[in-house]
């Protein structure tokens, strides 16, 4: 894959071990060379060095840079607020709209130890959240020295790694709910990402979405872009191949692609899921999207030099711009997964199936270690292994390959609903109650 990965002048070896956003750099999920275990007991305690109780609820993914780790959290003032994690399909949002505080973390990476904490925001939430989620669902971003926090309709905050605040932007309500009826608010969940000078945020709203970057030290707008667009949850990607750069977003109307540069769209793509959450993935020098949720579930396999409107003809599964798609198979909440030749999709029941990312031949299709389950965390990669975190509470490790094979069940014991990060030896899971760093014992 000819990528190029130059994001603010880092080295490759920066690139690798630094976790900066949601699934690491550039979305991939991929740290290779990292060396994470491969098996752990968090109940029993084995390969775990250390385990750190972060309150509220949240299901946004830890990051990492360096020897700190970052994690936001929204704490109610209500101790029966709710949450319900598994497989349901209600749309009523949760009923907690009591006082909540809104909080950035920085561990240290080799022993959990809380380094600060600052509260970005106290208040009544101004819109309602989904009992699945949380008031703070979106990950936090760093370029090495500052770090981002995104918290909806309560505001967009720049920190040092101090913890001292640098800048922060009302982006007003940022109204993220069932299209269909307003009164059924969900909250956003759409993460923040940093390319060169910029911050990007993807804004899909009831009325007036938008997608804009602002200078990253300063807060300064540096463009928006306007989206004819129905509320949406999946983080925005910037890919780089061959000196030019594309930023990706997943919406319901439309699936589009943008210059980071300036915000100009470059082409767009339909039909796509009424409901879309998954983030854009690159590899083999195609763009993926897929997503699952009624009337179409597809997966599109873009191909770099698209322009213009790239919808596919009726009855046509491929085009000049689209080296393969397929109108099922899609995931509802994870993300995407590509590597080693192959794109790897689970679903929300724990069926977990790869195809090969050039042609779209499926390779094979299983449940997730023989039992599938409940998952809304997304498949990373490392060292020829995949890492799959149910919410069941274990993350299956399952072998890389065109052949199916589980190497490990690793109990956590609490409910996951965040991506865990991967850094140099160790992965940071985030369960309901607490972030663990998980490491084998040092040789």
């Amino acid at each position: 894959m000819r990528t190029l990965l130059v994001v603010l002048g880092w080295s490759a070896a920066a690139v690798a071990q630094n976790w900066s956003g949601f699934r690491g750099n550039m979305g991939a999920g991929v740290a290779d060379g990292m060396n994470p275990p491969a098996k752990w007991d968090a109940v029993k305690g084995e390969n775990v060095a250390w385990k750190t109780e972060i309150p509220g609820i949240s299901d946004s993914s830890p990051i990492v840079w360096g020897e700190r780790v970052f994690a936001v959290t929204s704490i109610s003032s209500d101790p029966k607020s709710e949450f319900r994690a598994g497989l349901y399909g209600d749309v009523a949002p949760a009923k907690d709209q009591s006082e909540h505080t809104w909080k950035l973390y920085c561990l240290d990476r080799k022993d959990g130890k809380v380094n600060w904490d600052v509260v970005a925001y106290k208040g009544v939430p101004k819109t309602k959240r989904h009992p699945k989620g949380s008031y703070s669902s979106s990950s936090p971003a760093t370029d090495g020295n500052v770090v981002v926090a995104y918290f909806g309709s309560e505001g967009l905050y720049a920190y040092d790694f101090s913890g001292k605040l640098l800048w922060k932007k009302d982006l007003g309500t940022v109204d993220a709910g069932w299209f269909f009826d307003p009164d059924y608010q969900w909250g956003p969940a759409s993460s923040p990402q940093i390319y060169k000078n910029m911050l990007i945020v993807q804004a899909d709203r009831q009325k007036n979405s938008f997608i804009a970057a602002f200078d990253l030290k300063t807060g300064k707008e540096l463009w928006r872009t306007q989206r004819d667009e129905l509320p949406s949850w999946g983080t925005p990607a910037v890919f780089e191949q061959d000196g030019k750069a594309q930023l990706v977003t997943n919406a319901t109307k439309k699936i589009r692609s943008y210059d980071p540069a300036t915000g100009k769209q470059i082409w767009e793509l339909g039909p796509n899921s009424e409901v879309t959450a998954t983030t854009p993935v690159f590899g083999e020098g195609l763009i993926f999207i897929a997503n699952a949720y009624p009337p179409v579930s597809p997966i599109y396999a873009v191909k770099w030099l698209a322009t213009g409107d790239i919808t596919l003809p009726q009855g046509k599964d491929t085009s000049d711009h689209i080296a393969w798609s397929k109108p099922r198979g899609g995931p509802y909440m994870p993300t995407p997964l590509v590597y080693g030749g192959l794109l790897y999709i689970c679903s929300n029941q724990g069926v977990f199936t790869a195809y090969d990312a050039k042609t779209g031949e499926r390779v094979y299709q299983q449940r997730v270690a023989g039992k599938g389950g409940s998952y809304s965390a997304s498949p990373i990669a490392a060292d020829g292994r995949i890492y799959l975190a149910s919410e069941d509470g274990e993350i299956h490790v399952v072998k890389a390959g065109r052949q199916y094979e589980t190497l490990a069940s690793n109990p956590v014991g609490e409910v996951m609903m965040a991506t865990p990060a991967i850094t140099k030896d160790m992965i940071i899971v985030r369960s309901m109650k607490a972030l663990y760093g998980i490491a084998a014992p040092a040789r």
